[in-house]
């Protein structure tokens, strides 16, 4: 097995620290290279060779196999066949001729800056301070007061071969610089050793953060308006969950998106100043920036405090001029070889006094483009602190975003599974039935939040389908009302609203009539009957404020049907249930909102209800050893099959997963055949 090259290790421990710091660059943001020499395979001898970061990788976390491995020697060759700046972006499929060995990631757009420039090691960076350097009306005026001619200026040039011509130029006129700083995107630094260039790029960066600070003026986004503060905190939070639903169903209206709420210090402050709508409406500058964020947001111009009905009025009428000026922005600059629009709702939505909304594909996008604004808020700050923001023009901003490149970028990304974009809530999520339904969701690309009584296995579950950007445990008691409702909020603000919704959570107490308290019934009915209608009520509320339809399922039991010994309270809870899915498909398809029902037999395995009484019970009812009832339950079937968690999750994707669009009020009988149990 080969071991890894000292150049890679070193690369990439470089990588790892400048990556994992946010005032050095942003997620997945700027690229490091190293150069040396191997032995080639086939020869034997020496090759000259580049390892650089591969597209669409990420600095803090990049591994070996993230790196793009090209021979150096046919990178620089490309400097004579280079047709010109018109067509340089031909030259993006020329780097796969240059590639060495097999697999490694695919070369970025920035590996001509990389090969060209004479370093052994270049790091390329989006730093907030030395972006807002580039940005600066006067950039370059301000790059020499701050670094002398230790660091160049480069004027705005788009990403690619040219650009790195022109720096490899700059380097060579400029043998005393260790970087440069590129007008309105970024910094470049480099080194002959892989510390020399770590130590540059901090240099460059440190020496710009003293610099804004030192020389910048005390309020750049001007002074607080009156009434713009931010909310107080719980108050704040109430109306974020409000509007997060409204937002993301505005935000869906071209493609389904997923949502993420931000009320970060900054944010709110920005949003409080005077000079936030001038600013907002200039855009980001750095091409990751606005690829992330597009080319503006939305920002609502009301107080804070405002009715929520004015609120949600103001802002379905600011949502419908900002599809009007994308689809003029898009039209002003599209020819007939650009790609086609690829959506005209916002990816970022600014409320003063409660924060920023932003939206993507899934969680993680819709997180990180709300990191790439607080970025650019940073930028903007920096650069309005010692001169004026002047990012690059829109024209520039299309032609990036709009790239046949950065198209086929998209065109790569593997087709999305069949419950991305949904946001599901699970109750009872932490065990059994509820345990194998979120993983089951979660593996089929569902965003899920898991309500549980118990927080702890919650969480457990959680962790287990991959953290926040995945999961979300909250805990609930779902027979108390504001707990349901404080669920659905947590679900607005780490998602941006709910699409589906399974009502899970139970118990059972198995007794004779005689034998049954009233508060065995009580017990039953809250939990089961009350819990699952005050999830459906919150649950609906969310999804009308959505508008765009959604899933609730129960999970009730062959016992809705079954007349069961010894088993009145539980199976009179589970009719209720039953017959709720009948009531509320008929009162919410208008809605797009579909009801259905899972009967499930007995599920013995893995089940937190039986594991906690009920399995003795119910096994003393039949006459049978605890730890054979569900041996004795398959018996009893057509299948001779026990069902388990797993089957009952299958079939509620079955009736989520987008091939049974035009079903609602069905029960679906998971129970291998109880025909004492078939629907009438």
């Amino acid at each position: 097995m080969s071991s890894t090259h000292p150049e890679v290790a070193a690369l990439l421990a470089r990588s790892h620290e400048l990556g994992s710091d946010p005032r050095n660059t942003n997620y997945a943001g700027g690229n490091a290279s190293a150069k040396g020499t191997d032995t080639d395979p086939v020869t034997g001898g020496d090759v000259p060779l580049m390892w650089v970061k591969g597209s669409g990788g990420d600095l803090g976390t990049l591994t070996e196999s993230g790196l793009a491995v090209l021979r150096l020697d046919r990178l620089r060759a490309l400097v004579e066949v280079y047709p010109g700046v018109d067509r340089e972006d031909e030259m993006v499929g020329a780097f796969d001729h240059c590639a060495h060995g097999k697999g490694g990631a695919a070369p970025s757009i920035d590996t001509a800056m990389h090969g060209l420039v004479d370093a052994a090691h270049i790091d390329h960076l989006h730093p907030d301070a030395g972006i807002a350097l580039a940005t600066a009306a006067d950039g370059e005026a301000l790059t020499e007061e701050c670094f002398g001619d230790r660091v160049a200026w480069v004027p705005w040039r788009r990403p690619g071969f040219q650009l790195g011509l022109d720096i490899a130029a700059i380097k060579e006129a400029n043998p005393q610089a260790i970087g440069v700083i590129l007008g309105g995107h970024g910094i470049t630094a480099w080194g002959e050793t892989s510390e020399e260039c770590r130590r540059n790029s901090l240099h460059i960066i440190r020496t710009a953060e003293r610099f804004l600070a030192e020389r910048g003026k005390p309020e750049p986004f001007g002074p607080v308006v009156a009434g713009f503060e931010p909310l107080p905190e719980e108050q704040r939070r109430r109306r974020a969950a409000e509007l997060a639903p409204v937002l993301r169903g505005l935000a869906s209206t071209d493609r389904p998106q997923i949502g993420h709420f931000d009320d970060a210090p900054e944010v709110l402050e920005f949003l409080a100043r005077e000079e936030h709508p001038r600013l907002a409406a200039l855009g980001t500058s750095c091409p990751d920036h606005f690829l992330r964020t597009k080319v503006r947001p939305l920002v609502l111009d009301l107080r804070p405090d405002a009715e929520l009905d004015e609120v949600v009025a103001r802002l379905k009428e600011l949502h419908a001029r900002y599809r009007k000026d994308y689809r003029a922005y898009y039209e002003r600059y599209a020819d007939a070889d650009s790609p086609a629009m690829r959506g005209a709702d916002p990816a970022i939505v600014l409320v003063p006094g409660i924060g920023m909304f932003s939206f993507g594909k899934d969680a993680q996008t819709a997180r990180v483009a709300a990191e790439f604004y607080r970025n650019a808020i940073n930028v903007m700050r920096g650069a309005e602190a010692v001169s004026t923001y002047a990012p690059i023009d829109e024209a520039e901003k299309f032609r990036i975003e709009y790239w046949a490149l950065e198209e086929a970028k998209l065109a790569r990304m593997p087709a999305p599974k069949p419950l991305a974009t949904r946001v599901a809530l699970v109750t009872g999520a932490g065990s059994g039935i509820g345990k194998a339904t979120a993983q089951r969701l979660s593996t089929e690309g569902a965003c899920v939040v898991l309500a549980d009584l118990d927080l702890d296995g919650a969480r457990a579950v959680a962790d287990e389908l991959g953290g926040p950007d995945n999961a979300v445990a909250v805990r609930v008691d779902v027979t108390d009302e504001e707990q349901v409702a404080e669920a659905f909020r947590a679900a607005a603000l780490a998602f941006g609203g709910v699409d589906l919704v399974v009502n899970n959570a139970g118990l059972s107490i198995s007794k004779p009539l005689l034998e049954t308290t009233v508060a065995d019934w009580d017990l039953q009915h809250d939990v089961m009957a009350r819990g699952s209608f005050l999830a459906s009520r919150e649950a609906a509320r969310m999804m009308i404020a959505q508008g765009t339809g959604g899933d609730i399922v129960y999970i009730t039991s062959k016992n809705s049907v079954f007349a069961g010994p010894n088993n009145v309270a539980y199976g009179a809870t589970k009719a209720d249930q039953a017959h709720q899915v009948r009531l509320l498909a008929a009162e919410l398809g208008e809605h797009g909102i579909r009801v259905n029902g899972v009967n499930p037999d007995g599920v013995v395995r893995g089940s937190g209800i039986f594991a906690g009484g009920w399995g003795a019970q119910r096994a003393k009812v039949y006459g049978v050893p605890e730890e054979e009832l569900g041996a004795f339950y398959a018996q009893r079937t057509l299948l001779k099959r026990e069902v388990l968690p797993e089957h009952v999750a299958a079939a509620v994707f079955a009736l989520v997963g987008g091939d049974l669009t035009h079903t609602t009020g069905l029960h679906v009988p998971v129970d291998a055949g109880v025909a004492a149990a078939f629907l009438r």
